[in-house]
């Protein structure tokens, strides 16, 4: 491999002097340039829809650190201000219903967790309302805008959080290193997890008195990262909607819709019919209905998720989108009770749908995708706002117009980076994969592309599986970064992707392996055909399963001079020692079902390994652990392929801090360069 270049080094260098250049002419994006963007989080409008409160993140690579402000952005296209500017970051703004206060969170003047932080919108300081030891997120104000829920992972057994406090000094500065668990998860994601139960409190904002709101009911939000979609609150402030494990034994989880009248500890059950998870309950202003979603597959995350009401009134609920095949997720009400507005997973776009409450379901938008909907009431109706993003756009502050479908932008956070960016086109395409069905694909073409030449191809495998690629910005797989180093890049939604339809989801289970390959296969060969593609220059590289499909790719016949493998699930034996390890799988376990298990196994083909391959894992990767990255590695060493290892101490699924990104763009740029080149044939 040639020497990584001294070009990471000297731009870092040139960036942190010069800041962003004044550039006249336009470049192809490149990391770096992608680090210099603001990343904008889920926007809260006021109650009269005028302004809207958001996140916005910037990061320093010489501290490998990030910083997060609160920004208030108006909804009639005005000028954006600053919020807050404090050393810590400040997080998940929410404004109060009485329009005088905007709650978040933050870690401020020692706090070691995050504590609620309240300022006034008439002036002065933000002030501290907790000191919760064990931390606050996933706020939501009471309808008297006096109080502030909020989630905390605590001791069911310890009855103040003086005891809390004690106890999490006293395990930190324990001689005994040991853990032990009777329990499962163990671990999610990036960290483990312990003894604790996430439960919901209520702080009042200005005594500071924190009540438990769900503790002692005998149930417990999700161990494995509740949030706001797992608790909602009544609009009168005297009833709370929470999701929760019925069965308690994290194998075989049965997460249903619980209502609990405040002050009480007796929860009911209203959808203990259905087996399979439940889940985002969020009342109607008028408090009527309780929306939420429901699967009806046990052990199947890409199982459709059907909009239920549920009607206070009669104790009876309802599916209200049973008739259509795609997943109601994104959700909020509109302010007069009439209809939901969803960012809704559809063909390769996260297009907003109106979904009424008899069923009918509407598009409001057609291109680009959207995310993180906000709606207030005005004078004239409604404001809608969203996060809009798309292959060559970042997350950018719009508003939609939901009658007419019109987008109009109102952030310019990344206005004068993105204009010195030259972006390269990009399309979608479809080819008939296995078994003949129609494959959407995403094309994204280098700048300057000339089809009358021929380019190298790297060919993006999606991680997921049932998570399907939309026309949408990606920090950590940039196709527009992959295109600027002159290659032709596309991304297909193989069998299994969501977006797509029930049946397509789910065509890939149990046997994982052998749809997305032979859609792999007939997307490679329906772009060799094209005669600006060199067959003789192309590549595949993937990320979770994506990595997985690169394994099973690498021990089969392919057209590809190499591949790259991130976060690869390589033995699906071992991945039982994943953070969902414990979960029953929902076609047998591998002791029952030997040969479906090392039918798709990657690790069975190694026999047949001879493609050079550049391997990458995280230590911090628990949803695919360490042990699949090395296992690879060394079988390709075993088997005298050319190959490399690039190991992260401290990243996890995904990398994520600043230098280590750029470092991974560059080393994979070296590796695609050794054996597919750049840039046309004959340059």
């Amino acid at each position: 491999m040639k020497p990584q270049r001294l070009r990471v080094v000297f731009g870092l260098i040139w960036l942190a002097v010069a800041g962003v250049a004044l550039a006249t002419d336009k470049a192809p994006l490149t990391a770096e340039t992608m680090w210099q963007l603001k990343r904008l989080g889920a926007p809260s409008l006021s109650p009269d829809g005028r302004w809207a409160v958001l996140p916005v993140t910037g990061f320093d690579l010489q501290t490998d650190k990030s910083s997060t402000d609160l920004w208030l952005v108006p909804t009639d296209g005005g000028a954006a201000r600053p919020f807050t500017s404090h050393a810590a970051g400040e997080g998940e703004p929410v404004w109060s219903p009485d329009g005088q206060w905007i709650a978040f969170t933050a870690k401020r003047d020692g706090d070691e967790e995050s504590q609620l932080y309240v300022i006034p919108l008439a002036g002065g300081e933000a002030r501290r309302v907790t000191q919760v030891p064990t931390g606050v997120s996933a706020l939501r104000w009471f309808d008297d805008s006096q109080r502030v829920a909020f989630i905390s992972r605590v001791w069911e057994d310890l009855g103040d959080w003086e005891k809390h406090k004690q106890r999490l000094k006293m395990r930190q500065e324990s001689k005994v290193s040991a853990r032990r668990w009777d329990m499962v998860p163990i671990r999610y994601w990036d960290h483990w997890i312990d003894d604790r139960q996430a439960h919901v409190f209520a702080a009042d904002i200005h005594t500071g008195v924190v009540k438990a709101v769900t503790l002692g009911t005998g149930l417990e939000l999700s161990r494995e990262g509740a949030g706001t979609g797992s608790y909602d609150l009544s609009p009168n402030g005297q009833e709370i909607a929470f999701v929760a494990d019925t069965n308690h034994n994290g194998v075989d989880p049965d997460e249903n819709i619980y209502l609990l009248t405040m002050g009480e500890t007796e929860a009911r059950n209203i959808t203990a019919d259905n087996p399979a998870p439940d889940a985002a309950p969020l009342f109607s202003p008028e408090g009527r209905w309780l929306a939420f979603v429901q699967q009806t597959i046990q052990g199947f995350y890409g199982d459709t998720r059907r909009l239920v009401l549920y009607d206070r009134q009669q104790a009876e609920s309802r599916v209200v989108t049973a008739a259509w095949d795609r997943s109601a997720d994104g959700l909020v009400w509109l302010p007069d009770s009439s209809a939901l507005l969803g960012a809704i997973d559809d063909a390769g776009h996260n297009r907003i749908y109106r979904i009424a409450l008899d069923g009918e379901v509407s598009k409001v938008t057609g291109e680009n995708s959207f995310g993180a909907l906000d709606v207030a009431a005005t004078d004239e109706g409604f404001t809608v706002v969203a996060l809009r993003q798309s292959f060559t756009e970042p997350p950018t502050l719009v508003a939609v117009d939901p009658a007419e479908g019109t987008v109009t932008k109102l952030s310019t956070f990344n206005d004068n980076i993105l204009a010195t960016v030259d972006f390269g086109t990009y399309e979608s395409v479809t080819y008939p994969g296995a078994n003949g069905d129609e494959i959407q694909m995403w094309i994204n073409y280098p700048p300057g592309f000339d089809p009358a030449r021929q380019w190298p191809l790297y060919l993006l495998l999606h991680g997921g599986p049932h998570n399907g690629v939309t026309d949408s910005w990606q920090w950590r797989w940039n196709a527009q970064i992959f295109s600027a180093w002159g290659v032709v890049t596309a991304w297909h939604n193989f069998h299994g992707s969501s977006g797509f339809g029930q049946e397509f989801c789910d065509a890939i289970n149990p046997e994982r392996a052998e749809l997305p390959y032979i859609d792999t296969i007939t997307a490679a060969e329906w772009l060799a055909a094209k005669p600006w593609i060199d067959a003789g220059r192309m590549a595949a590289g993937g990320g979770s399963y994506g990595g997985y499909l690169a394994s099973v790719v690498l021990g089969r016949v392919h057209p590809f001079q190499t591949l790259v493998a991130h976060a690869a699930v390589y033995n699906l034996i071992t991945q039982y020692g994943a953070d969902y390890g414990a979960g029953q799988r929902r076609h047998g376990e591998h002791w029952e079902e030997t040969e479906q298990f090392f039918r798709n196994s990657p690790h069975t083909g190694a026999g047949n390994f001879n493609t050079p391959t550049l391997v990458i894992h995280g230590q911090l990767d628990y949803r695919v652990p360490l042990n699949h990255g090395i296992e690879l590695y060394q079988t390709l060493k075993n088997r005298g392929v050319r190959t490399s290892l690039i190991y992260f101490p401290d990243e996890n699924h995904w990398v994520l801090k600043a230098n280590n990104s750029i470092y991974w763009y560059s080393a994979k740029q070296d590796w695609l360069d050794e054996f597919i080149g750049h840039g046309p044939t004959d340059q």
